[in-house]
């Protein structure tokens, strides 16, 4: 099966190792993974800041550039939902306005075969234990996008708890948003770290070494609350996890490859398949 790995802005800039992981593991199970070249931003953050037909541009070019694949593949709840649920939408709004079905027409072959990670692997691939190892103790966060957007349900869970040597504990207000939410964060600076804190305190009282997520922009918000806070977790994001192994460290299980999810830089650059990715 051949795939195409849709990295996002947030990723490429910030988290490129998330990339890297993504295309470890799939490689892992057998899969074929590209990463195009011409692929930019989704559109996501124009269109959630009321900048629709600023986003129609972005929209076309994912389409154009992804439209040949089998699969698109991202690690971020967020961009996957911008693909799955808005890209429809923003062809309704574009017929409603007298201007055609083109635009519906052109995003319509990218909606349906645009997965995050982790609905990929259990609902294509059909597999739960992709064959990690991480021996931490790791709680879930499950982000806005992923929970309600896309309905990830327990798919990541049931990763998690595949993992060898990983004790999964829960999380209390899992389903309460972090209060990164883009720009919303930047609109509303004060109750955003208010909840950012609240997670962070939820995350703390289960004594885990590690909070995971599906989302990195999330994590981002999540890992700076607890940098503010000083606390003794780290933040993860679920594809590190599962593409480590017990022969392998590149899930940040040592000092130097790890996300510094507090300043927002990381070690290394690329996407992991020996190509300097520009999303």
């Amino acid at each position: 099966m051949r795939v195409a790995l849709f990295l996002t802005c947030v990723n490429d800039t910030l988290y490129p190792d998330t990339g890297r992981a993504v295309v470890k593991l799939l490689t892992r199970l057998g899969v074929d993974v590209d990463f195009p070249m011409g692929q930019t931003c989704c559109g996501q953050a124009h269109y959630n800041t009321g900048y629709r037909h600023e986003a129609e541009p972005l929209a076309r070019h994912f389409s154009d550039v992804f439209g040949e694949y089998e699969a698109i593949v991202t690690p971020s709840g967020s961009c996957g939902a911008m693909v799955r649920e808005l890209y429809p939408r923003m062809g309704e709004r574009a017929r409603a306005e007298g201007r055609g079905d083109t635009l519906a027409r052109t995003l319509a072959p990218v909606v349906p075969k645009t997965y995050e990670l982790t609905e990929f692997l259990v609902d294509v691939l059909g597999v739960t234990d992709v064959g990690a190892y991480y021996p931490h103790t790791v709680t879930y966060h499950p982000t806005c996008h992923g929970l309600r957007s896309l309905g990830l349900g327990d798919r990541p869970r049931r990763l998690l708890q595949a993992v060898r040597g990983l004790e999964l504990r829960e999380l209390p207000g899992a389903d309460e948003c972090c209060g990164f939410g883009g720009t919303f964060a930047v609109k509303n600076p004060d109750v955003s770290a208010a909840m950012g804190a609240d997670k962070v305190r939820n995350a703390e009282s289960t004594g885990a070494e590690v909070l995971c997520a599906a989302d990195n922009s999330c994590l981002m918000h999540i890992g700076g609350t607890m940098g503010r806070l000083r606390t003794n977790m780290r933040p993860v994001h679920i594809a590190e996890i599962l593409a480590s192994t017990e022969a392998g460290t590149e899930a940040s299980t040592e000092a130097g490859t790890e996300a510094d999810f507090s300043t927002g830089t990381e070690a290394g650059s690329g996407a992991g398949t020996g190509k300097e990715p520009n999303a």
